[in-house]
Protein backbone atom coordinates (compact mmCIF):
# COMPACT_ATOMS: atom_id res chain seq x y z
CA UNK A 1 0.00 0.00 0.00
CA UNK A 2 1.59 3.59 -0.83
CA UNK A 3 1.40 6.53 1.23
CA UNK A 4 -0.70 9.85 -0.01
CA UNK A 5 2.71 11.18 -0.73
CA UNK A 6 4.07 8.35 -2.87
CA UNK A 7 1.17 8.19 -4.84
CA UNK A 8 0.59 11.58 -5.19
CA UNK A 9 4.24 11.99 -6.41
CA UNK A 10 2.73 9.85 -9.39
CA UNK A 11 -0.21 11.47 -10.28
CA UNK A 12 -0.12 14.94 -9.32
CA UNK A 13 1.28 16.43 -13.24
CA UNK A 14 -2.15 14.06 -14.25
CA UNK A 15 -4.47 15.66 -12.38
CA UNK A 16 -2.34 19.26 -12.81
CA UNK A 17 -3.41 18.76 -16.33
CA UNK A 18 -6.73 17.62 -16.30
CA UNK A 19 -7.51 20.48 -13.56
CA UNK A 20 -5.82 22.76 -15.93
CA UNK A 21 -7.99 21.39 -18.75
CA UNK A 22 -11.12 22.16 -16.85
CA UNK A 23 -10.51 25.48 -15.34
CA UNK A 24 -8.99 26.91 -18.53
CA UNK A 25 -6.36 28.81 -16.39
CA UNK A 26 -3.54 26.95 -14.43
CA UNK A 27 -3.48 29.32 -11.82
CA UNK A 28 -6.86 27.89 -10.96
CA UNK A 29 -6.35 24.76 -11.34
CA UNK A 30 -3.22 24.48 -8.97
CA UNK A 31 -5.32 26.24 -6.28
CA UNK A 32 -8.35 23.28 -6.63
CA UNK A 33 -5.46 20.75 -6.90
CA UNK A 34 -4.08 21.98 -3.95
CA UNK A 35 -7.63 21.82 -1.84
CA UNK A 36 -7.89 18.45 -3.37
CA UNK A 37 -4.64 17.30 -2.30
CA UNK A 38 -4.82 18.60 1.40
CA UNK A 39 -8.42 16.97 1.77
CA UNK A 40 -7.35 13.36 0.44
CA UNK A 41 -4.25 13.16 2.04
CA UNK A 42 -6.31 13.51 5.42
CA UNK A 43 -9.14 11.23 4.15
CA UNK A 44 -6.03 8.85 2.52
CA UNK A 45 -6.36 5.12 4.13
CA UNK A 46 -10.05 5.36 2.96
CA UNK A 47 -9.82 6.45 -0.78
CA UNK A 48 -6.79 4.16 -1.57
CA UNK A 49 -9.32 1.38 -0.50
CA UNK A 50 -11.52 1.98 -3.42
CA UNK A 51 -10.82 0.40 -6.82
CA UNK A 52 -9.94 3.50 -8.65
CA UNK A 53 -8.32 6.07 -6.01
CA UNK A 54 -7.25 8.25 -9.39
CA UNK A 55 -10.81 8.31 -10.91
CA UNK A 56 -12.12 9.54 -7.19
CA UNK A 57 -9.30 12.18 -6.90
CA UNK A 58 -10.70 13.17 -10.77
CA UNK A 59 -14.00 13.56 -9.25
CA UNK A 60 -13.06 15.29 -6.24
CA UNK A 61 -11.77 17.96 -8.95
CA UNK A 62 -14.63 18.58 -10.87
CA UNK A 63 -16.74 18.84 -7.76
CA UNK A 64 -14.17 21.20 -6.12
CA UNK A 65 -13.94 23.45 -9.42
CA UNK A 66 -17.51 23.77 -9.56
CA UNK A 67 -17.68 24.73 -5.71
CA UNK A 68 -15.29 26.94 -6.04
CA UNK A 69 -16.90 28.54 -8.89
CA UNK A 70 -19.72 28.85 -6.62
CA UNK A 71 -18.09 30.21 -4.07
CA UNK A 72 -15.39 33.03 -6.02
CA UNK A 73 -17.70 32.93 -9.48
CA UNK A 74 -17.19 37.13 -8.73
CA UNK A 75 -13.52 36.91 -8.36
CA UNK A 76 -11.58 35.19 -10.97
CA UNK A 77 -7.73 35.24 -10.41
CA UNK A 78 -5.54 35.00 -13.33
CA UNK A 79 -2.18 33.53 -14.26
CA UNK A 80 -1.04 36.51 -16.26
CA UNK A 81 2.73 36.11 -15.06
CA UNK A 82 2.63 32.43 -15.86
CA UNK A 83 1.22 32.86 -19.76
CA UNK A 84 3.43 36.18 -20.15
CA UNK A 85 6.73 33.64 -19.57
CA UNK A 86 7.78 32.87 -22.99
CA UNK A 87 9.97 29.57 -22.08
CA UNK A 88 6.87 28.50 -20.36
CA UNK A 89 4.57 29.07 -23.49
CA UNK A 90 6.68 26.77 -25.90
CA UNK A 91 4.98 24.16 -27.42
CA UNK A 92 6.85 21.14 -29.25
CA UNK A 93 3.58 20.84 -31.69
CA UNK A 94 3.47 24.42 -32.81
CA UNK A 95 -0.34 24.53 -31.35
CA UNK A 96 0.27 27.42 -28.92
CA UNK A 97 -1.79 29.82 -30.89
CA UNK A 98 -5.28 27.03 -31.40
CA UNK A 99 -4.86 25.75 -27.26
CA UNK A 100 -4.68 29.54 -25.90
CA UNK A 101 -7.72 29.65 -28.60
CA UNK A 102 -9.87 26.96 -27.12
CA UNK A 103 -8.62 27.31 -23.57
CA UNK A 104 -10.13 31.25 -24.03
CA UNK A 105 -13.15 29.65 -25.75
CA UNK A 106 -13.63 27.44 -22.61
CA UNK A 107 -13.30 29.72 -20.28
CA UNK A 108 -16.82 31.25 -21.36
CA UNK A 109 -18.60 28.46 -20.58
CA UNK A 110 -20.42 27.89 -17.90
CA UNK A 111 -18.62 25.76 -15.20
CA UNK A 112 -21.25 22.17 -15.75
CA UNK A 113 -20.87 22.76 -19.58
CA UNK A 114 -17.33 23.29 -19.31
CA UNK A 115 -17.08 20.28 -16.70
CA UNK A 116 -18.63 17.74 -19.39
CA UNK A 117 -16.53 18.72 -22.24
CA UNK A 118 -13.40 18.21 -20.24
CA UNK A 119 -14.77 15.09 -18.67
CA UNK A 120 -15.93 13.85 -22.37
CA UNK A 121 -12.82 15.01 -24.62
CA UNK A 122 -9.92 15.14 -22.14
CA UNK A 123 -10.96 12.71 -19.75
CA UNK A 124 -12.77 10.07 -21.91
CA UNK A 125 -15.57 9.39 -20.05
CA UNK A 126 -18.97 8.07 -21.46
CA UNK A 127 -21.87 9.45 -20.72
CA UNK A 128 -22.83 7.64 -17.73
CA UNK A 129 -19.54 8.07 -15.71
CA UNK A 130 -20.05 11.76 -16.24
CA UNK A 131 -23.66 11.71 -15.19
CA UNK A 132 -21.84 10.12 -12.06
CA UNK A 133 -19.41 12.53 -11.29
CA UNK A 134 -21.50 15.12 -11.90
CA UNK A 135 -24.17 13.90 -9.78
CA UNK A 136 -26.72 14.42 -12.56
CA UNK A 137 -28.89 12.36 -15.13
CA UNK A 138 -27.39 11.47 -18.35
CA UNK A 139 -29.92 13.52 -20.37
CA UNK A 140 -28.82 16.45 -18.47
CA UNK A 141 -24.71 15.40 -19.73
CA UNK A 142 -26.03 15.58 -23.50
CA UNK A 143 -27.68 18.53 -23.03
CA UNK A 144 -25.09 20.31 -20.95
CA UNK A 145 -22.73 18.99 -24.18
CA UNK A 146 -24.73 19.80 -27.19
CA UNK A 147 -24.90 23.89 -26.12
CA UNK A 148 -21.44 23.84 -24.90
CA UNK A 149 -20.39 22.09 -28.21
CA UNK A 150 -22.56 24.74 -30.08
CA UNK A 151 -21.93 27.73 -28.06
CA UNK A 152 -17.77 26.70 -29.37
CA UNK A 153 -18.84 26.24 -32.76
CA UNK A 154 -20.33 29.94 -32.63
CA UNK A 155 -17.51 31.19 -31.07
CA UNK A 156 -14.87 29.74 -33.14
CA UNK A 157 -16.40 29.73 -36.40
CA UNK A 158 -15.32 32.59 -39.07
CA UNK A 159 -17.05 35.66 -39.58
CA UNK A 160 -16.18 36.45 -42.73
CA UNK A 161 -15.85 32.72 -44.31
CA UNK A 162 -19.70 31.01 -44.73
CA UNK A 163 -17.57 27.95 -45.60
CA UNK A 164 -16.96 26.90 -41.58
CA UNK A 165 -14.02 26.98 -38.93
CA UNK A 166 -11.06 29.09 -39.45
CA UNK A 167 -9.13 26.97 -37.72
CA UNK A 168 -7.59 23.53 -37.19
CA UNK A 169 -9.41 23.88 -33.26
CA UNK A 170 -12.45 25.15 -34.83
CA UNK A 171 -12.09 21.99 -37.00
CA UNK A 172 -11.43 19.91 -33.99
CA UNK A 173 -14.57 21.29 -31.76
CA UNK A 174 -16.80 20.70 -34.55
CA UNK A 175 -15.74 17.42 -34.52
CA UNK A 176 -16.78 16.72 -31.17
CA UNK A 177 -19.88 15.89 -32.09
CA UNK A 178 -19.16 12.50 -32.78
CA UNK A 179 -18.16 11.33 -29.27
CA UNK A 180 -15.38 8.46 -28.63
CA UNK A 181 -18.36 6.67 -26.57
CA UNK A 182 -21.17 5.67 -28.43
CA UNK A 183 -24.00 4.65 -26.33
CA UNK A 184 -27.47 3.58 -27.20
Amino acid sequence: MKTFAEWFGGERLALLKFATALCADPGTAQEVVQEVAYRACTRWPSIQGLAHPDAYLRRMVVNEYLSWRRKWGRLVPSSDLVEGRPDLERDAMGNVDDRHQLQAELRKLPPRQRAVIVLRFYDDLDDAEIAAALHCPRGTVRSLQSRALRRLRVEMADADSPAGPRTSTARLVAGFDQPKHQES
